[in-house]
């Protein structure tokens, strides 16, 4: 029983630790999308307690290890297929905006202010900051970015 308890708390270890400190084996770049550590560690997690429950059942210890190996295949697979799909469908990076070209719609100085820029999808209007204060309706352009402020000047 012990060897399930122990294997089971690496995996725990392990789960916690990806969850915390991000995918661990991201940068061993194994394969396409590579290994998940979240999908290791719940794989571990699963032998040990199926493998727990197995003994406290009476089961022969032969029995406990495939029962536990098959069930941590099994949900080792399904989270690696569950984190496989929910990564491919993580939306793309915003567009560049650094050289974009806008309108102020609001006055836009040191304190802030507000743009509307052309040709940029993921937001109509952001808040904005000028070095000199700026009058709305002046035609301006991206020079810098900061989160999701933009930095502009006059054209």
């Amino acid at each position: 029983m012990t060897v399930f308890l122990v294997i089971g708390g690496i995996g725990l270890v392990l789960l916690l630790a990806s969850l915390v400190f991000g995918d661990i084996f991201e940068s061993f770049d194994i394969g396409e999308g590579g290994f998940s550590g979240i999908a290791a560690g719940v794989g571990a997690v699963v032998f040990g307690a199926s493998g727990v429950i197995a003994l406290s059942s009476d089961l022969e210890l032969v029995w406990a290890y495939v029962i536990g190996a098959g069930f941590a295949v099994l949900a080792g697979a399904v989270a690696q297929l569950t984190i496989k799909r929910l990564s491919d469908t993580e939306d793309a990076p915003p567009p560049p905006v650094d050289g974009a070209y806008g309108t102020t719609t609001a006055t836009t100085g040191p304190q802030g202010g507000e743009v509307r820029l052309e040709g940029v999808r993921d937001l109509e209007a952001r808040l904005a900051w000028a070095d000199e204060e700026i009058a709305p309706g002046t035609r301006v352009v991206v020079i810098g970015v900061s989160g999701s402020r933009v930095h502009v000047r006059a054209v």
